[in-house]
C-alpha cells in the first residue's frame, strides 16, 4: 500500500512575480517520479497573484472577508493549472474544501477554502480528514528562523522545534495575505491533532526529492515532541 502525503505548495513558488511555468513543470516531474511510493494531496497557494488582488481590494476599501475571497480565487486558478499538468493522474476537478479522498487517482489538488483560513489550514484539514500524520510545507525559505533573516543578521536556523515554541514566535492572529512559514490557525490545528510539519524550500527540488526518498535533507521539522 502506498503512503499518503499532503504538500502545501507556497504561492511564492507558483507565482513569485509572474506564473512560473518552469517550476510547475519541474514540480510535476518530481511528483511523477514518486507515484509508485506515494499518493499525493497538493494544496496550491495564491502567491503574488493573490496579493496583487488583495492590495487592489484594500485600495478600494474592501473588508477582510472580501480580501480573503480574492486570495482564495487566485489560489483556485493556481490549483487548476497544477491539476491540469498531471492529466490522467488526477481527476478533472479540484477540491474546494477539505475532504476524505478515495485515491482512485494518485494526485489530488486543492486551493483555498473560505475566509479566515489559509491554504496551510486547508492542507492540515486534509491531513486530519485522511488520517495523514505529516504535512510537507514547501516555501521560498530553506529553514524556519527564530526571526526574519531578511531583517536580522542574528537570525538563527531552527531545524527542530515544538508547536508550542513555534506558536510563541508567530502569535495567534491571521490576516489575509499574511506571510509566515506556517500560519497561526493551521498551527493550532496541527498541534491539536499531533501532526508533524516538515518545512522545506521548494526552490531546491532535489532536496525535496531527498526527503521523499527518506534521505537526509535541509529543512525544519515541527511537532509536539
Amino acid at each position: 500500500m502506498k503512503n499518503k502525503i499532503v504538500i502545501s505548495l507556497g504561492g511564492s513558488l507558483l507565482v513569485p512575480e509572474q506564473i512560473d511555468a518552469k517550476f510547475y513543470d519541474n514540480f510535476r516531474k518530481l511528483i511523477n517520479r514518486n507515484l509508485k511510493k506515494f499518493n499525493f494531496i497538493l494544496i496550491a497557494g495564491g502567491g503574488k497573484y493573490a496579493r496583487n488582488y488583495q492590495e487592489a481590494g484594500r485600495k478600494l476599501g474592501l473588508k477582510k472577508d472580501k480580501l480573503d475571497w480574492l486570495g482564495i480565487g487566485a489560489s483556485h486558478n493556481n490549483a487548476w493549472l497544477l491539476n491540469y499538468t498531471f492529466e490522467n493522474k488526477s481527476p478533472e476537478q479540484i477540491y474546494f474544501k477539505p475532504a476524505k479522498i478515495a485515491f482512485n487517482k494518485p494526485v489530488h489538488v486543492s486551493g483555498g477554502w473560505k475566509p479566515g483560513w489559509s491554504t496551510d489550514y486547508v492542507a492540515t484539514q486534509f491531513a486530519v480528514k485522511n488520517k495523514i500524520d505529516t504535512v510537507v510545507n514547501l516555501s521560498n525559505i530553506e529553514y524556519i528562523y527564530d526571526k526574519d533573516p531578511n531583517k536580522y543578521k542574528s537570525a538563527k536556523k531552527l531545524k527542530e522545534l515544538t508547536w508550542k515554541e513555534y506558536e510563541k514566535m508567530i502569535g495567534s492572529k491571521w490576516t489575509p495575505g499574511m506571510s509566515a512559514p506556517f500560519d497561526p490557525i493551521a498551527t493550532k490545528l496541527a498541534k491539536k491533532h499531533n501532526i508533524k510539519l516538515v518545512s522545506i524550500s521548494g526552490k531546491n527540488l532535489s532536496n525535496v526529492s531527498n526527503y521523499l526518498a527518506g534521505k537526509a535533507f535541509k529543512g525544519s521539522v515541527i511537532d509536539n515532541k
